[in-house]
């Protein structure tokens, strides 16, 4: 508890494990595992990947597992679905005994009409708008909280306080933030109702965010709030005092949705889409960023992350183990949904468990054993995530190379003693002799290759290490003549010993 807010500062290597724990593994007889059982297998597993974090869906009591946890009722009991409210003490208490974090999503914007629930409690509008255009959520038929009433304000931020306070949850990641921000959030043009200034910004809600942020900084010194905020809604990580909403992080979902529009392309025409990489850089420090590939991406249709990627069998993999290479190496901390880990083929169903089975195929295997080592080189390596929030820890060497769909650049630490170079290739070809200008002389070590053989690769790379020549490129004094393997994404970085 004392170390987290060091382990959660956005100089810390920050890399989450979502789960959404009734389909993450359950028992031989198809029956829901104990907090006890998850404890046994999911944080030995998580900590042998090299995660830092696990975030569960939500963890709140909900009557409809099909809403996944995202329509809860009892707002201050965890879900018995896996026993008592002490085992999910437990599980929290064991997760800290072995270094992981545990952040919940947490469920503010909206809350399901059930009799039972809190609509009409007292047979009244007491926690919802009585106006539907102001109450009623149209996308999910549920209802929307009056934040501009104190006591429904004072009831939520209750309840985030209570889960870092009661539980010592590490962090909050807060759903569905834009739909509070905008009254007109997914509404025609008559089905809202404009705040005292005639716009479309929900004020009450704003105001209830800032409250709540607030007190969590106040009073669960070192816990996390992080927003899923899908729309450009100016400073959602920045201080209140700056004019910010007061949360640490934001999901970056638009990084998320240009990147898998890219990487799902046949690699003949991603020359043409080029400039989709460069673009979430021209951003990305403008938040302090999560990069999330979720459960939102697994679902309804969109299919698994694999089977998403183009080209044969083996491309699919290349592709995916470049795509993830790619993303553990681009500023922001690292959120994977579970499954992707290994490549589940299959479309995430919550009634069911992963299908664990596929990782006894070398191929499967081999995506998991490059997170582990994505995820070790990303926390031991300050150059890879001290500056994730900082412009200072990203240069560009060349994104210009279309005809390639070759994109090359640096992570610094502070020191700046120690600059990693990634070079990301897109193409299934492969290309020798591609010259890349770098900023030191001697040899740079070839620290990771997403085409390693182990990975279940072609193994085309660079014998482990190159020398740089004394030949200029890309306005840098030197440079490496490098091999690039097909659908790759390579680390290197200057070797220590010849310093």
């Amino acid at each position: 508890m004392e170390g987290r807010a060091a382990r959660q500062s956005p100089s810390a290597p920050v890399s989450v494990y979502e789960v959404h724990l009734g389909s993450w593994r359950r028992n031989a007889d198809g029956t829901l595992p104990t907090w006890k059982e998850l404890g046994d297998q999911l944080i030995p597993y998580v900590r042998d990947l090299g995660f830092t974090h696990i975030e569960c869906l939500p963890v709140s009591e909900h009557p409809f597992s099909g809403s996944w946890g995202y329509q809860p009722v009892g707002l201050f009991a965890p879900t018995s679905r896996f026993g008592p409210p002490e085992g999910f003490a437990s599980f929290i208490d064991r997760c800290h005994q072995e270094g992981i974090g545990v952040l919940i999503d947490w469920v503010p914007a909206h809350f399901p009409s059930d009799a039972h629930g809190l609509g009409l409690f007292d047979g009244t509008n007491l926690y919802e708008h009585a106006d539907p255009r102001q109450g009623f959520h149209r996308d999910w038929n549920t209802l929307i909280y009056n934040f501009g009433r104190r006591e429904v304000a004072n009831f939520l931020t209750a309840n985030a306080t209570f889960w870092l306070d009661r539980y010592h949850v590490d962090g909050l990641r807060v759903d569905a933030v834009a739909s509070m921000l905008y009254l007109d959030y997914s509404r025609e043009a008559d089905d809202w109702v404009p705040n005292v200034h005639g716009g479309n910004q929900n004020l009450e809600a704003v105001a209830f965010l800032r409250a709540t942020t607030e007190s969590v900084r106040r009073d669960a010194p070192g816990a996390s709030t992080i927003a899923e905020e899908s729309t450009a809604w100016p400073g959602v990580s920045r201080s209140i005092e700056a004019g910010g909403l007061g949360f640490d992080f934001k999901w970056n979902m638009g990084w998320m949705h240009d990147t898998l529009d890219y990487i799902g392309r046949d690699p003949v025409h991603r020359r043409h889409h080029q400039g989709a990489i460069p673009f979430g850089i021209s951003y990305a420090f403008s938040e302090n960023y999560v990069l999330p590939l979720s459960h939102d991406e697994v679902v309804h249709g969109k299919g698994s992350l694999i089977g998403r990627m183009p080209g044969d069998r083996w491309q699919k993999f290349a592709n995916l183990r470049a795509y993830f290479g790619f993303m553990w190496a681009h500023p922001g901390k690292k959120l994977l949904f579970m499954g992707g880990e290994f490549a589940q083929e299959r479309e995430w169903n919550h009634d069911a468990q992963l299908d664990w089975h596929l990782t006894d195929d070398p191929m499967h295997a081999g995506v998991q054993r490059l997170i582990r080592d994505l995820n070790q080189l990303y926390r031991s390596e300050p150059a890879m995530h001290e500056l994730d929030c900082d412009p200072a820890g990203f240069e560009w060497i060349d994104a210009s190379d279309s005809d390639g769909s070759v994109f090359a650049f640096l992570r610094h630490s502070s020191s700046r003693e120690t600059p990693m170079l990634i070079v990301c290739h897109f193409t299934p070809l492969v290309r020798r002799d591609y010259r890349i200008g770098v900023p030191k002389a001697g040899p740079w070590v070839e620290r990771l290759n997403s085409d390693a053989e182990t990975y279940g690769g072609s193994g085309v790379g660079n014998g482990g290490f190159v020398e740089a020549e004394a030949t200029p490129a890309h306005g840098l004094p030197v440079s490496l003549s490098l091999t690039l393997p097909p659908l790759s994404m390579l680390v290197l970085q200057p070797d220590s010993r010849a310093a």
